[in-house]
């Protein structure tokens, strides 16, 4: 690729947090890779403030459709098609030369279908869990997916099992750096008390897990009393109005009449890297506590119609990713109706002191970590970190597109 006559034209999107975070990561990584080859790029689709900070132009504000469980989608649904419509829209208007979809198949697969009919290959990046459910919609990802591109070691062959051209390219988080913040500023920076043990609470990144995990949570406090201190990580894509809603849940609605302290942050990592041990809504929040080696325990709950629909079709042996990373049970799982303020501090108090249980889980978590960090797939890009992966596979795809790129690329470097 010599330097263009016209950029090339991206779409990426991600509706979640944690996608958002990727995307944030892989835009910056595609500057970087277009700028080595004297290229430039535009960015645009749906994503989050970090990704729009990395130089996305967001059509489509992903904390206006983060929503979660069959339920909440239908209840959302109005106001979740009219963005739908408004990314349609944007695709058709200026048609892109690549297309990145990153998880979040409610809106990425129908998307998926409209990019491949105007011929945009589609590269999918973090697999959503067809493997776990929903695995008819497998045929959706051969169809109108050209590569998927998954995070999970044992998802390359549940892919390629199927026919998809699949590669394993490690775990983005797997691939960051330890926060380097020292207690001490952490606990200035948020107004924590230092001489407390801190208990991380994560309930999730939507606010309708968020309401529904953390009344649960702040029951096991109150269990746990005020001896510890709660730290609430707070997702980046939740917006003012929700942040406002949840402390007006935790101050009116859930706390007792002498409650133990909590306090709001916004670095997950560094809470976890920091607290003692972790309280984790299932998800990716659960990858990242095991990355830092933090102890936790891990809790869900959705609607009633959402879990009665997901026992009869989930078919994996565990929820935690963890665990099923494993392929055993490192973290205690507390599942609907099992998610009870009694049970979960019946499985955190043993994590807390230095003793057996907390040594045998941190091991088991190492393991973990190492699985996610060193398994990379066996091609000539094993190595990269996952996002310059990404990003190189993109290029791939660029080049290989259409005639049309090709030769722009030609006469570019010609001139």
């Amino acid at each position: 690729m010599g330097p263009s006559l016209m950029p090339f034209t991206l779409f990426i999107s991600a509706g979640e947090a944690s996608g958002e975070q990727y995307g944030a990561l892989l835009v910056e990584a595609l500057k970087r890779q277009f700028a080595e080859r004297g290229e430039t790029a535009q960015f645009y689709g749906m994503g989050g403030p970090r990704m729009e900070a990395a130089g996305l132009e967001r059509v489509v504000r992903a904390e206006d459709v983060a929503v979660m469980g069959l339920t909440e989608v239908v209840r959302h649904l109005p106001r979740i098609y009219g963005e739908f419509r408004k990314l349609k829209r944007a695709i058709r208007e200026r048609k892109p030369d690549v297309a990145v979809l990153i998880d979040f198949p409610e809106i990425h697969f129908r998307l998926a279908k409209q990019l491949h009919a105007m011929g945009v290959p589609v590269i999918y990046f973090v697999s959503p869990q067809l493997w776990a459910w929903k695995k008819r919609r497998i045929k959706l990802v051969q169809k109108y997916v050209k590569r998927m591109l998954v995070i999970f070691p044992f998802e390359e062959r549940f892919y390629r099992e199927r026919g998809v051209d699949a590669e394993f390219v490690g775990h983005p988080l797997a691939e960051l750096p330890m926060p380097t913040i020292p207690r001490e500023q952490f606990a200035a920076q948020n107004g924590l008390d230092a001489r407390k043990v801190w208990i991380g609470l994560l309930p999730g990144s939507r606010i309708s897990e968020i309401i529904r995990n953390l009344r649960g949570m702040v029951e096991a406090a109150a269990l746990l009393g005020g001896k510890y201190e709660y730290l609430i990580p707070l997702a980046p894509t939740l917006t003012e109005r929700q942040i406002s809603f949840i402390q007006y849940e935790l101050g009116d609605n859930m706390l007792p009449e002498n409650p133990p302290r909590f306090s709001f942050v916004r670095d997950a990592r560094a809470a976890l890297l920091h607290a003692r041990a972790s309280v984790v809504a299932s998800g990716t929040a659960t990858v990242e506590a095991a990355l830092m080696g933090n102890p936790f325990v891990v809790v869900y709950r959705v609607s009633p119609l959402t879990y009665a629909l997901a026992k009869r079709m989930v078919k994996v042996p565990h929820v935690a990713m963890a665990n099923l990373i494993a392929g055993k049970r490192v973290v205690p799982e507390l599942i609907q109706q099992d998610f009870t303020a009694a049970n979960i501090v019946q499985q955190l108090e043993p994590l807390l002191p230095d003793g057996p249980a907390r040594e045998s889980m941190q091991r088991e978590l190492a393991g973990v970590r190492a699985a996610l960090a060193g398994e990379r797939g066996r091609d000539p890009g094993a190595g990269m970190a996952a996002v310059e992966r990404v990003a190189a596979v993109i290029l791939e795809e660029l080049e290989a597109a259409s005639p049309a790129l090709g030769n722009r690329a030609a006469q570019a470097g010609a001139g």
